[in-house]
């Protein structure tokens, strides 16, 4: 009986050693890399909107946004992510002696893709919620007017508050910041 091949996995360290040494980025999980696709009109243009607003209304507090090309631990030496727009309050805490991984994100977004969306609404999900410092995490939808809020409520639990119109705003509690799905939808193709 023939046996499987194992997969040769790799260190946290080789990991970061190729990220620096080429030009698009990668995931890790548990020794195995994961390359990300490109984005498409849609999902740029949701994620700009979004850090457009929250870079604008955070601008006199000491909340800072980042923008996809911010890594995330999400499980120290076992998993590595790129979320699409993540919100970091208080000190930054990077991993080790790096600039380029924060530990404590209070907000993430994701933009949905086709190829992503069941990994970003399950074990993803899972994952960040492990996060300590994570309070708020939102699923855009880049097909269709649909906003997913999932927020830690005071007794540590996830609730789940859904928008599905335009017309519609919500507040993002760990920031104090409202956010309309006009402006998360602002110049999207084919009108939602």
């Amino acid at each position: 009986m023939a046996q499987a091949e194992k997969k040769e996995l790799i260190t946290p360290e080789e990991y970061f050693a190729m990220e620096e040494a080429v030009e698009h980025k990668s995931e890790y999980y548990h020794g195995e890399i994961f390359a990300m696709t490109g984005a498409s009109h849609n999902h740029n243009i949701i994620a700009v909107n979004i850090m457009a607003s929250l870079h604008g209304s955070l601008s006199h507090s000491d909340c800072m946004t980042y923008t996809g090309d911010m890594k995330v631990q999400v499980d120290e030496a076992r998993h590595y992510v790129y979320p699409d727009v993540s919100v970091v309050c208080g000190n930054i805490e990077f991993v080790g002696d790096r600039d380029d991984i924060i530990a404590n994100p209070v907000v993430i977004f994701e933009i949905l893709s086709r190829s992503t969306q069941s990994y970003d609404r399950g074990d993803k999900f899972k994952a960040y919620r492990k996060i300590r410092s994570l309070r708020d995490y939102i699923l855009v939808d880049q097909y269709a007017c649909h906003v997913e809020y999932f927020f830690k409520n005071k007794a540590g639990r996830w609730e789940l508050d859904e928008f599905e119109t335009l017309e519609e705003s919500f507040k993002i509690q760990s920031l104090d910041v409202d956010l309309s799905l006009a402006t998360i939808y602002y110049r999207v193709i084919n009108e939602i």
